[in-house]
């Protein structure tokens, strides 16, 4: 499992540090009190079931506060493969365009930063074929909030691993305040920045969930 400094180095190659307009030693720093926050955590570990990763106890989450969500979606990628994300046409199908209007939902508290750590990220796969207002209120009932696009885009740059055919996720801590939930999948071979009904379950698609998250020290 890598380290939130294995994760940032992950980030820094994956040219984030470009995105962000700042030198990769200036990301870093920038980094750095989010990680030190994190320092004396011991996260609650989980089993992995399922394919791919399924849990990552600390998460280093790079927010829109420095790179806009639709310039990190093409630099994702599969396990394994080069395609580069895609972000889904139905983003843009009304007169709210973009990724800019999903929000944290009112149960998830995001630190207001360039950075933050999400503790205990599980990817939800025993909510396939459950609805996700469903899966959140179950969450609600143990103490826990679905992930954001952020957190979505931060999982899946640093784990790959974390989307699979059949094993996806829906990132339910977003919302435009309607019925859309954003979520990520498998298309054409590559990740892809979608989003669905909140009242339509997916057998493919579980809704991902974060113990808690941790601001900058």
């Amino acid at each position: 499992m890598l380290t939130l400094s294995d994760q940032l180095e992950v980030q820094v190659a994956l040219g984030y540090p470009v995105l962000a307009g700042v030198t990769d030693q200036a990301y870093r720093a920038l980094a750095a009190p989010a990680i030190a926050a994190a320092a004396e955590v011991t996260a609650v570990a989980s089993d992995q079931v399922g394919p791919g990763v399924t849990h990552v106890p600390a998460l280093l989450v790079a927010t829109r506060a420095l790179i806009s969500d639709e310039a990190r979606v093409p630099l994702l990628r599969l396990d394994g493969s080069e395609r580069e994300g895609i972000l889904d046409k139905n983003h843009f199908s009304d007169a709210r365009r973009g990724l800019e209007h999903y929000v944290p939902t009112a149960d998830v508290d995001a630190p207001a930063a360039p950075f933050y750590v999400a503790i205990d990220v599980e990817r939800g796969d025993e909510f396939r074929d459950v609805t996700p207002q469903n899966a959140v209120a179950a969450l609600a009932e143990r103490g826990r909030t679905p992930v954001t696009i952020d957190e979505g885009l931060s999982l899946v740059a640093a784990f790959p691993a974390s989307l699979q055919k059949n094993h996806c996720f829906m990132l339910a801590g977003s919302s435009r305040g309607d019925r859309r939930v954003p979520a990520l999948w498998i298309a054409d071979k590559a990740p892809k920045l979608g989003w669905c009904w909140n009242g339509n379950p997916h057998s493919w698609l579980g809704v991902a969930s974060v113990g808690s998250r941790l601001a900058p020290a």
